[in-house]
């Protein structure tokens, strides 16, 4: 702690910071070399391997890339993946999906903003239902 500063400073900085951070958007090419160093070794954008694929993640049902068998606890997730829910799956899958095939957690805030900003680069902007 900073000498006189209280603790509800101290807290309310730390807040400040954290909400920098997150609203600081990731550089899709650090991600690319992230989700390559980090990733790779089980998925790629295009084929099916340990897991899915990942090109057009952001914004698809979790359990819906055809040819993949998928565990129950994904399946059951519903919604879609937005890149506040990546950011959760990427910080603790077992927390998000218990059950699911995945252990691989990303600690570090910046490297997970970097690699969901890779894969919103690779994934088709979202369109509106006509109404």
């Amino acid at each position: 702690m900073i000498r006189g500063m209280t603790l509800p400073v101290a807290a309310t900085l730390l807040a400040i910071s954290a909400a920098a951070l997150a609203a600081t958007p990731g550089n899709p090419e650090t991600g690319r070399q992230q989700y390559e160093a980090k990733c790779g070794g089980c998925h790629s954008l295009d084929s099916n391997r340990v897991g899915p694929r990942h090109r057009g993640v952001i914004g698809r049902r979790p359990g819906s890339v055809p040819g993949y068998a998928y565990s129950p606890a994904v399946k059951a997730l519903g919604g879609v993946w937005t890149p506040n829910r990546m950011d959760q799956w990427l910080q603790d899958p077992q927390k998000l999906a218990p059950g699911s095939k995945m252990y691989l957690t990303v600690s570090s805030a910046t490297t997970r903003r970097d690699i969901i900003a890779y894969l919103q680069s690779v994934s088709p902007p979202a369109t509106k239902k006509p109404r």
